[in-house]
Formats: structure tokens, sequence, C-alpha cells
């Protein structure tokens, strides 16, 4: 057994400890020289660059364009929207000077104090600011309507308790910024594009998601209503995996983004924004993941199959090399990712621990005695299961099997956040099962002194209104008070 998976903490010993070591021993990412910082290593940025392409073209197709915008944002724009700088305030990195000089005392370098900046430049947390401004000079009338855009980048806000992934300083992203004719269409555009979100957690990353909204106390700064996608992580706790936001008229009034309406009236444009980041790489993992390692689901691994030869002499690997060559041209040309590995320099032992660490969904195991019987060794890395399958065909059986394993990972996640949702209906019994971790459906009075209140008890929050919640009469758990519906409580990364 390799050492890396050796030295792989178990999650029941210790989970966030397991999900550390993995990031790090799977090859995903490492602790950067800047704190608060990761560097996305090959293998993790390639998983990244999947989701990235798979979610691109799911924009395109609801006629959302990119473009790029500034990293830099005068502090002056940040001001103008009330809520939205109070929110982000605490978290914004400042630029003040332009130039360095050499230290006269030989030290390296120094600011220049006589290159200050007339007026302090903000690295974005987010783009909302820098975008309505340019958004000014592109809209005028209704035939301008509706500007769907969406741009890939890196944002940055100051982070005190990071963890990679899921919590850095600075981290990659789209954000989306749609302006609109009327409120109708603007809300519409952000709730389409939370089924853009839920449809790829659940088709491409296998992971079930709950479709909410955010009460007010968790609502996006400067937004009139923030939608959500929660997911359960093994452990119990809620991961929220991307969030659009309908943004009412509050950016364009800050900004002065007006159009001419058909009745040739001046109207304020209507706005949304939405974004997911690099926090779905955190989500992907604890999802799935066991003790091995990771568990990617085959619509997202880099390598969907690897194929390790096995053999004691330079002519069984020349025989071997044969049968694979037409194999791996045969899977390439069906649109699965494959990687012959007879390199030399490892042992088999080494690279089967080696892959199943990184979450490779098929291995395909080949020796010469396979090849006399016409047989391969076929092992599904959700299962860890070996069978012997015929040679002739494999390439079609791979196929069935990458989306056997795509959907048994699914149903696998989505079982487990089954048997780990609970109703109840008491204050005494909300405190012991938050414990125990999971999804709490209860009854909220509605007020944000309530919400606050349990958090400060039990550092429980909502995690959404679920958009499919039925009226229920009852009692809010906390104050007795009425509520005709339940929200999901939950313990949060």
């Amino acid at each position: 057994m390799a050492k890396e998976l050796k030295d792989l903490t178990k999650r029941a010993d210790n989970y966030s400890q397991w999900y550390n070591e993995l990031v790090v021993k799977a090859d995903l990412a490492e602790q950067s020289a800047v704190r608060g910082c990761m560097v996305i290593k090959p293998y993790g940025y390639a998983i990244w660059e999947k989701m990235q392409r798979s979610l691109d073209d799911m924009f395109k197709a609801t006629g959302v364009q990119n473009a790029y915008f500034p990293l830099l944002i005068p502090k002056s724009f940040l001001s103008r929207e009330a809520s939205h700088v109070e929110g982000f305030a605490k978290e914004c990195a400042v630029v003040t000077h332009y130039r360095l000089k050499n230290d006269p005392n030989g030290k390296g370098v120094v600011v220049d104090p006589a290159a200050r900046l007339e007026e302090e430049l903000i690295i974005r947390p987010t783009s909302e600011t820098i975008i309505w401004n340019t958004y000014r000079n592109w809209i005028n009338s209704y035939r301008d309507l509706p500007l769907l855009i969406n741009q890939w980048a890196n944002v940055f806000r100051w982070e005190m308790r990071t963890r990679m992934f899921l919590r850095t300083a600075e981290f990659l992203w789209q954000e989306g910024h749609t302006a609109h004719a009327t409120k109708e269409e603007a809300e519409a555009k952000a709730i389409e594009m939370l089924n853009v979100y839920a449809e790829f957690a659940e088709k491409y990353m296998a992971v079930p998601v709950i479709k909410g909204i955010k009460t007010a106390n968790e609502r996006f700064a400067g937004a009139l209503e923030t939608y959500t996608i929660e997911a359960m992580m093994q452990d119990g706790k809620a991961l929220q995996s991307g969030t659009s936001h309908f943004l009412g008229q509050n950016f364009a009034k800050a900004f002065d983004v007006k159009f001419i309406d058909k009745e040739n009236k001046l109207q304020d444009v209507w706005a949304t924004s939405w974004g997911v980041s690099t926090r779905l790489m955190g989500a992907l993992i604890m999802t799935h993941s066991d003790d091995n390692g990771l568990v990617l689901p085959p619509h997202l691994a880099p390598i969907q199959v690897v194929i390790v030869p096995v053999y004691k002499t330079d002519d069984q690997l020349d025989q071997i090399n044969k049968v694979v060559e037409p194999i791996v041209a045969n899977l390439r040309g069906m649109g699965i990712s494959v990687k012959y590995d007879n390199a030399d320099n490892k042992r088999p032992g080494f690279k089967f621990a080696d892959y199943e660490l990184k979450g490779v969904p098929v291995r395909l195991v080949l020796g010469a005695r396979d090849i006399e019987n016409g047989t391969v060794e076929v092992m599904r890395r959700d299962t860890l299961e070996k069978d012997n399958e015929q040679l002739a065909g494999i390439e079609n059986r791979v196929k069935e099997l990458l989306e056997e394993i795509q959907q048994n990972i699914y149903t696998k996640a989505l079982n487990q956040r089954e048997r780990m949702t609970y109703k109840v209906d008491t204050w005494d019994e909300f405190k012991e099962q938050i414990e125990k971790g999971g999804f709490i459906l209860a009854h909220w009075d509605g007020t944000t002194e309530t919400e606050e209140k349990i958090k400060e008890e039990t550092k429980a929050t909502i995690r959404c209104i679920p958009l499919d919640a039925v009226e229920e009469e009852g009692k809010c758990i906390y104050t007795g008070k009425p509520s005709k519906r339940r929200v999901i409580f939950a313990r949060n990364y």
C-alpha cells in the first residue's frame, strides 16, 4: 500500500483532518506562501476545468455571454450601495500606493510614500459595483435588454480561518450579472440560474441539493432575495453550493443605469447576480470520498479510466502494449479520458493505491495470462469491487460502468441525506438532534431575532426555506409563536 494512503486519517477519527490531508495527498492543492491562499495543483485544476467547461456550456445555452472586468475597484464605487458595502467592508483588501523603491538602508524594497493613490482601489470581493458602473454606458433603451453577462475570475476576501477550497482569501469563481426591463424577467432569470446550478450539482457532481430561499439575515448584501442550493456533507454539515440573487433596482439606482421603455418613459433597470466557486471542489470531496481517498464522479474525473499492465518480462509488456493500444484509441473515440500507465518506475501495487487515492472511477488491469484467457480485471472505485470481464468489447462495458458509477454515487449521497434529515417539533428535540448532525426540518416564527438566538445557542443556522416547502401550521421551536412552514436548520461549513 502506498505510504500516502496508509497515513490518511480515517473519517470516523477526525473528519476535518481527513479532509485537509486528502486535499494534499490526492495532489489537489497545497498551502501557499501567502497567508490564507492556496496553490491549486494540476490534478485539482483539471477537475475545476471540467466543472468550468460544463457550467459555461449550460450558461451559454440560456443566452449568457462571457466578458471580463477589472480586478481593482475604486473605493467610491463601494460606497454607493449602502447594504452592499456594509456586507463586504470587513473583508476588503485595499491598494493604497502604485510604486515601490529601493530601501535607502539597503533592506530590499519599500513602498514609495510619494506614490500614494488619490483614491484607494479595492481588490474585488465581488464585482457588482464595477460592472453596474460599466452597464450605465451599455444600456440606453429597452432594445439593449436583457443584458446577460458572466465572467470567470478570481476574487479576494480577507479570511481569518481558512480551509483549502472551502474558504480561502483568494478563490476562483464565475459571477453572472444580468440586466432586465421588468421585475418579472429578473426574478425569472434568478430562478433559472438557480435551476442551472442544481442541475449541474446533481447531474455532473452527483451531489443532491435542496433549492431554497435565504432568510433576510443570510441574504447577499444588496439583494432583495437570495436563492440557494444546499448540500449535505458526510458529517451532516451543510455546504452552501451556489447562490442566485434578485437585486431589484438597487444597483441600477446606485449607478444611475436607466433605459427608455417601449412607452418612451425612463425606467431603472432590474438586476440579478449569481455565482459558484472553487468551493464546489470541497463539496465534491466531502460528499463522496472515503478512507481510501477521493471518489470522483465520472462526469468530472480528469482520468475516467486507468489501465495498468502487470508483467514480468519486456516481451510480455510488448504483448500487452499491442492489445491495449486499440482499446485506448476506442475509449478516446467514445469521448472517455483514459490513461495507460505502463511506466516502469513504480510497482503495480503503488499504482493501484495511487489511483484509488486520486479517485479514478474505473481501473483495468491486464497481464499476460489475461490476454491468453481473453479477460481483463475491472475495478470500480465507488465500491472497490473487482470483476473479470471479457476483453472483447470492454470499451462498451466501461462506458456503461461509468454511467452506473455516476448514478450510484448520487443515489448513495441522496440516501444518506434522507437518513440524516429529521423533523423536530420541540426545542429540546432540536438541541439534542443538532449535536448529531444532519438537516433539521423545524418551524420558525420568521423573525431575525429568533434566528440569531438559535444560532447563538446551538451554532445552527437556517440554511434555506425550501422552494417546495408546503404550508403546514405549527409552532416555532424556540418561541412557540405560530409558523406556516418548516425551514431547514443545520450547522454548516
